[in-house]
């Protein structure tokens, strides 16, 4: 269904009020989906582990457990050669999606992604339920989108809020919903796209909440709050997680190059690594399986010893990245929480064990190791931030949280460490897969925000080199939305509303996300340099 450009404009005047019902409709129908998906992952874990146990000291019924496991294995891989944007995490392919890259879609996606993931559990590969929970709610945004003829313009929003209430959902967490959605899928913070993510974050959570209890996802104490003159303590643990998350970048990377080396016709032999691999640990170590999460319970109520910390960190940090980089459905997000968690209990331990902390600490370091772990692989430490806060309830770590992920981040850019989902986006990229012709004709409005120090920062619109098929259509400007003309001066903190076809989306997009956010006196864009402070060309010897 064709959307003009006069249906399309005075649509957008009603956005606001608009998308808060289009967001409830997500939120419920996103919610019940992943609901369904979150409870189909806890009897896969319960099963499992039945079977291991039922299993363990019989030969007979050891080697049938690795027959099955052969079989998932190969089911799996039919799914993913059924439908490829179901590989990994989903969340990648999503963002692809967002910028005009990637094309999903909802009617395949659903159902594969939420067998694909149930399949891998249960065969105890180390996944995470975050990712598949994002691109499943996403999903139901564009169902919900394409069901009500909506353009390609509203769609994005649905997908962004669609986007929230899966994080929401998986792990009753609906601020940090709004906060990934905004910061990592959408990348843009208007009061259209807050107000809708919200309401479909929260009508997620309720939905949930009412039907699993409104329990904190880590049920675990801090006891005390770090005192002040532990906080070089929380620099040094934030030095070596951005350290350990830069390592953990390359090396995921590293195994699925080493993956891709098998060859585009041997998905079926990929996945029987980590499936063969979960059925030897599983009669050996079954604690290293599945998504983690028992093993923070005990790291945080129990009395573990340095060792046992250790061989759990090594044996979860390898077994998730042969896992993921298989290309099974399954996320990162919450076995990178768990690997992190451990390595801030082995912290610790040295701590105490060398300078003689008080043990009653232990807590408080697994808890910000988490959140900068995060920080230093995602590299969107406010997300992270806000998600350890609702996951674990405690409110007191608020000022140790913000600087553990913010040297995190630090270091882990320092060593030139990109963020993990944006590198899994250039490689799927790269394989050409979903990048399918657009047809449809439709417009598309897009946002921007004028940053300081940016190109556009004090330019005239008139001065500015737009790129092809652009048409500038509003200028918000606080709560005032200004006629762009060519005499219109912009400022930091305008937001920009272009129009363009859906074909010439993904190249605008990167054009005026440059022009836009490049923080220096002088910006490249399409070959030509801005100064700052009058929009004029430089000489090419200016470039940086």
């Amino acid at each position: 269904m064709k959307t003009n450009t006069s249906r399309l404009l005075k649509r957008a005047e009603r956005f606001q009020v608009l998308l808060i019902g289009e967001g409830l409709i997500v939120g419920g129908i996103a919610g019940f989906v992943v609901l369904l998906y979150r409870m189909a992952l806890e009897y896969a874990g319960v099963w499992m582990h039945q079977i291991l146990d039922a299993a363990k000291g019989r030969p007979l019924w050891m080697a049938g457990w690795f027959a099955v496991l052969a079989l998932l294995a190969w089911i799996v891989g039919k799914l993913v050669a059924f439908e490829p944007m179901i590989s990994g995490s989903g969340i990648p392919q999503l963002e692809g999606e967002m910028v005009g890259k990637l094309s999903q879609k909802w009617y395949r996606v659903i159902p594969a992604k939420f067998l694909g993931g149930f399949l891998s559990i249960f065969g105890g590969l180390a996944l995470g339920r975050e990712g598949p929970s994002i691109q499943l709610g996403a999903m139901v945004g564009q169902a919900v989108s394409k069901g009500l003829y909506r353009g390609k313009t509203e769609e994005k929003f649905l997908l962004t809020c669609g986007a929230s209430a899966g994080l929401a959902a998986a792990f009753h967490a609906p601020l940090a919903g709004v906060m990934f959605s905004l910061e990592e899928v959408h990348k843009n913070f208007s009061a259209s796209v807050l107000v809708s993510a919200m309401t479909s974050a929260l009508t997620a959570d309720f939905l949930c909440s009412t039907v699993t209890g409104t329990d904190t996802v880590f049920q675990f104490e801090i006891l005390q709050v770090l005192p002040p003159e532990h906080y070089a303590l929380i620099v040094g643990l934030g030095v070596i997680l951005g350290v350990f998350g830069a390592g953990y970048n390359w090396f995921t990377l590293k195994v699925q190059s080493w993956y891709r080396s098998i060859g585009p016709a041997g998905q079926t032999r990929k996945l029987l690594i980590p499936f063969l691999c979960a059925g030897v640990l599983g009669f050996t170590a079954p604690e290293l399986l599945g998504t983690g999460h028992s093993l923070i319970e005990e790291l945080t109520n129990t009395q573990m010893t340095m060792g046992a910390i250790l061989f759990l960190l090594v044996g979860r940090f390898l077994f998730s990245a042969v896992s993921f980089g298989s290309g099974a459905p399954g996320g990162i997000f919450f076995p990178l929480l768990v690997i992190g968690g451990l390595t801030g209990g082995a912290y610790a331990q040295a701590v105490i064990q060398l300078l003689g902390m008080d043990p009653v600490y232990m807590n408080n370091f697994v808890l910000l190791a988490m959140a900068g772990y995060f920080a230093a692989i995602v590299r969107a430490p406010l997300t992270g931030i806000i998600l350890i806060f609702e996951m674990t309830g405690s409110l007191s770590q608020m000022l140790s949280l913000s600087i553990v992920s913010v040297t995190a981040y630090i270091t882990a850019t320092l060593l030139h460490s990109r963020p993990i989902y944006e590198s899994l986006l250039e490689r799927l990229l790269a394989r050409g897969e979903g990048q399918e012709a657009y047809v449809h004709g439709q417009k598309v409005l897009l946002e921007y925000v004028v940053e300081k120090g940016s190109a556009l920062d004090g330019a005239r619109i008139a001065d500015v080199e737009w790129p092809k098929g652009c048409l500038i259509v509003a200028v918000q400007r606080g709560a005032k939305e200004l006629i762009p003309r060519g005499m219109t001066t912009l400022q930091m903190g305008d937001v920009l509303v272009a129009m363009t076809d859906e074909e010439l989306q993904a190249g605008m997009n990167e054009h005026l996300e440059g022009l836009c956010s490049q923080i220096s006196m002088y910006t490249q864009a399409s070959g030509v340099l801005y100064n700052e402070d009058r929009g004029q060309e430089q000489p090419e010897k200016s470039r940086r």
